[in-house]
């Protein structure tokens, strides 16, 4: 999945690294979908096109681009009938493991997840639960201080699942959601526009709202799915900062630490 953004540039790099050795016939990329973005008045902000400007809708919009782009129907005439939804930034994704698929299947679920225990409270992470008897996570942006520090009786986190982005689903599982609306969820970003005076203004702090829902807001449509705890080590080398904790150097050494146990 591609954005409006970056979509000519991975193709082209797709195209200029022969899709590593991949068959061509057997990549299909979309593009995600897009959601205006507002500033704080809740006024629509206007682009270089004079057009109303927007921004990808997050990463919850993968099941309906899935269908919309005709990528659902391919599948399924393919005779696909497990989908792995993964996360780009993640070096150490695996990509279908065999024993969530397994598990996945001897559960009698549709959807199963791999987790990693938080490395601390704060971590950036979301973090699974269940609410009103269904299977949630709650983004970090969005857990209580005070929740994110509760431990358990074993002194472990209460909520110290984390939720990686790697996640396995039935066929049917991705054809259910793809048809339902999920919640949006804002961020405060910082965002140029075009004044009333037709003048390009570059902000030099957050001015505007980003709307998009998150991947596993559909878990909520399940009575249950399966987690299987992974280790940090071998699951979870994330690029979220240019410099210092979960950034390129330190995926890196992750990604080649794990290699050299092999």
């Amino acid at each position: 999945m591609t954005s409006k953004e970056n979509h000519d540039e991975t193709v082209a790099f797709l195209e200029k690294n022969n899709y590593f050795g991949y068959d061509k016939n057997n990549v299909i990329i979309f593009k995600q979908s897009e959601l205006p973005l507002v500033n704080t008045e809740g006024k629509l902000l206007i682009n270089k096109e004079n057009k109303i400007k927007e921004a990808s809708d997050g990463n919850g919009g993968t099941y309906a681009s899935l269908r919309k782009s005709g990528c659902l129907a391919d599948m399924k005439e393919r005779g696909v009938k497990w989908i792995f939804i993964g996360s780009v930034d993640n070096a150490l994704l695996k990509m279908v493991d065999i024993t969530l698929l397994g598990m996945a299947i001897k559960q009698g679920v549709q959807i199963a997840s791999k987790s990693v225990v938080k490395a601390n409270p704060h971590e950036r992470v979301g973090v699974f639960c269940k609410m009103n008897g269904h299977p949630k996570v709650i983004e970090y942006t969005e857990l209580p201080e005070k929740m994110a520090e509760e431990v358990d009786q074993e002194g472990e986190l209460k909520y110290g699942e984390s939720h990686i982005m790697c996640n396995l689903y039935t066929i049917d599982a991705i054809e259910k959601v793809s048809k339902e609306q999920l919640m949006y969820h804002s961020a405060f970003k910082k965002n140029s526009y075009i004044d009333e005076n037709g003048k390009e203004i570059i902000p030099e702090k957050e001015n505007s709202y980003k709307f998009e829902s998150f991947i596993f807001d559909a878990f909520e449509f399940f009575d249950d799915i399966a987690i299987l705890r992974g280790k940090r080590e071998d699951d979870f080398a994330p690029v979220k900062n240019k410099d210092g904790v979960d950034s390129p150097k330190t995926a890196k050494e992750l990604y080649e630490k794990y290699w050299e146990r092999q």
